[in-house]
């Protein structure tokens, strides 16, 4: 940050914004300020002095018109009078920029701030909380809640300091003039305050609602472009239009209530304002003509009335539109209170060598239920009635979006234990629990019964950080980035990397000869998640890029599951050479994947129900040799029809 930011500024952004969260939430938007505070403080006291001069332009009309147009005498005093009109235009001027400047700089800088911590807070969350949260939600937080806080610290927040400067300017200088005519001009301040307050619980409400609407609408949308090949595959666009209508004609319906509530306040706010006009003006004509006050006094007290009672409906606009910028402040702060995930915390050092002699004992594990971004209002509400939470149901509901689910055992008793540098198969069928061994590895969940020691020493007492820079993975389904090749295959190495390792890792993965055909070989652009790459070549590139990583432990997730047999053997033998002396995690469905593994674990429903290598396996009654027989009797039938299918044209040819 400080190679592109001022240090002034990078000092301002360099705030923890837990430390901003209370359930007040002016007071969290007050804390949201530091480091701005004297900044945003200047642009009030500018709008203060602004408001001030306006005054004194009416003050210096009734001087005008009282003591210098009806004396003939006082013609010389006229091109100074235009000056002073032309110099108060232009002092006003000068304090409104350096209002909005400054106003600027607190809501950019503020925003700025408030967009960097969320994208790094987001990203530091533990993979329980975006279990439960979904990607529509939290890209319409970031993204429409933040800009709504941005325009509430550039607009609302400083457009409430300006009407009461000219509120309280303007009335103080009319008391001055005459204090019946003042009185007369703010009678309906009341009226229009309690009409904004009535309305703002009710645009609060309505606001809030129609956030989450479109925090659905969304998620329906980022996941329809994310899985658009899967919808045309499927054919699947009617009812994905579907629902997108029936989520869009939600916020329709929502939007209208807002808009609704917006568009009643206006024009009530209106006619009261003029009735409020009308009467002051009356109200000064009729003293007027009755010499009560003068013609230039009259003049001025118009000016000054206008600008008493429209900053008191602009008042009650602003403080109906305060409304949205608290509930996405709290909407803000809602993923803010979320607990991050602690990379750093574990008694083994940053640095200690790992050498990857792993011990599973009597491992349980269970995704525990949470709930995450939960509307605290319901809480608060019962907490001021003194009424408890709802008593929990004895029958389980599916989980909505925030809610808990309920826990679900997936792993029972795993016990096993390999040497560094040897390979373990993970096999057994969708939801057997392979996957969550590997999460356990990684500490991206932690297990809750049982010991796992890595070189001797309990895993959790291993920094996850240091973990995770210590293991090499390639999921099931490889996520590129849209970016080069070369960029993709280096991501996740924390030093400089030439092109001969860059080649030597992807030559190791089986990619090296197809990347070199494209036009601009390894900088050539993947398209988002490497949709212009086939499925097997992402793959590869995925391989390439843990094998570049140099891990101690290397975990291959179903890593040969979308390339084809040829390929797959290529990919075999080169890991066959860079697997040696690091402990290699299998995780596959298919048999020929794992047959030379020193290990082979068969899982079924969350328990080991066999162990040891392939010639101990297919020699025992059980899972493993069932699906060895079905696999070899499908091979085998597939050989067979390539080879009928191959017959009749050999057959031509020799013809």
């Amino acid at each position: 940050m400080s190679e592109t930011l001022d240090h002034s500024l990078a000092s301002k952004l360099a705030l923890d914004l837990k430390t901003i969260l209370t359930p007040r939430r002016l007071v969290g938007l007050y804390r949201l300020m530091a480091g701005f505070r004297w900044l945003y403080l200047g642009a009030l006291v500018a709008v203060t002095i602004g408001a001030y001069v306006r005054t004194l332009f009416y003050r210096l009309v009734r001087h005008t018109v009282d003591n210098v147009l009806g004396d003939p005498g006082a013609a010389n005093q006229l091109p100074w009078i235009a000056g002073a009109f032309v110099g108060l235009a232009a002092l006003e001027g000068l304090f409104a920029y350096m209002r909005g400047t400054w106003s600027a700089k607190t809501a950019e800088g503020i925003t700025l701030r408030l967009r960097n911590y969320l994208f790094d807070h987001i990203q530091r969350l533990p993979f329980g909380f975006h279990d439960y949260v979904k990607t529509g939600e939290l890209i319409q937080r970031s993204t429409s809640d933040v800009d709504a806080v941005r325009r509430f610290f550039a607009d609302q927040a400083l457009g409430i300091g300006r009407i009461v400067a000219l509120f309280l300017v303007n009335l103080a200088m009319l008391v001055t003039l005459d204090l019946r005519l003042a009185l007369t001009s703010i009678a309906v301040m009341p009226v229009i305050v309690a009409m904004s307050y009535f309305f703002f619980g009710r645009v609060s409400k309505a606001y809030e609602a129609y956030q989450e609407q479109e925090a659905k609408l969304s998620t329906v949308l980022q996941e329809n472009l994310s899985g658009v090949r899967v919808v045309r595959a499927f054919a699947r666009q009617d009812y994905e239009t579907d629902k997108f209508d029936r989520e869009n004609l939600g916020k329709y319906h929502r939007g209208r209530r807002l808009t609704f509530m917006h568009a009643l306040y206006w024009p009530l706010s209106d006619v009261i304002c003029a009735a409020q006009t009308v009467l002051a003006m009356a109200t000064g004509a009729s003293m007027a003509l009755r010499g009560q006050i003068t013609v230039g006094t009259y003049m001025a007290a118009m000016g000054m009335v206008v600008w008493i009672i429209w900053p008191i409906r602009n008042l009650g606009r602003l403080i109906v539109n305060v409304s949205t910028g608290l509930v996405s402040y709290q909407r803000v702060a809602d993923v803010i209170a979320e607990d991050r995930e602690d990379i750093d915390e574990g008694t083994v050092a940053p640095g200690a060598a790992i050498r990857g002699a792993l011990e599973f004992e009597n491992v349980g594990f269970a995704y525990e239920p949470r709930a995450v971004l939960e509307d605290p209002e319901p809480k608060r509400a019962r907490s001021r009635r003194g009424e408890k939470a709802p008593a929990k149901e004895s029958e389980p509901k599916p989980a909505a979006q925030g809610e808990p689910a309920p826990s679900v055992e997936v792993l029972h008793d795993i016990t096993f234990s390999c040497a560094p540098g040897e390979v373990v198969a993970l096999l057994g069928s969708t939801g057997s629990g392979k996957t969550s061994i590997i999460n356990l590895l990684l500490r991206f969940y932690d297990y809750q019964e049982g010991h796992i020691t890595l070189d001797g020493i309990e895993l959790l007492d291993y920094p996850r950080a240091l973990l995770r820079r210590s293991i090499g993975i390639v999921e099931q389904e490889p996520f590129l980035f849209s970016r080069s090749i070369r960029e993709n295959i280096a991501y996740g190495v924390e030093r400089d990397v030439s092109q001969e390792e860059i080649e030597a890792a992807a030559r190791a993965a089986a990619i090296h000869a197809i990347i070199v055909t494209f036009p601009d070989g390894y900088n050539t652009i993947v398209g988002e998640k490497g949709v212009t790459l086939s499925g097997g070549q992402r793959q590869r590139v995925a391989i390439a890029r843990a094998l570049l990583k140099d891990p101690r432990i290397l975990v291959l997730d179903d890593a040969t599951s979308s390339v084809d047999t040829e390929t797959e053997e290529l990919i075999r033998e080169a890991l066959a050479k860079l697997m040696e002396g690091r402990t290699t995690f299998i995780v596959a469905h298919r048999i020929q994947s794992v047959m030379a593994a020193d290990l082979i674990l068969v899982l079924d429903r969350g328990r080991i129900v066999q162990s040891g290598t392939h010639a101990d396996l297919v020699n025992q009654e059980g899972l493993y040799r069932e699906i060895y027989e079905i696999q070899s009797r499908i091979d085998a039938e597939v050989q067979q029809e390539v080879a009928a299918e191959a017959e009749p044209a050999l057959d031509g040819q020799l013809v």
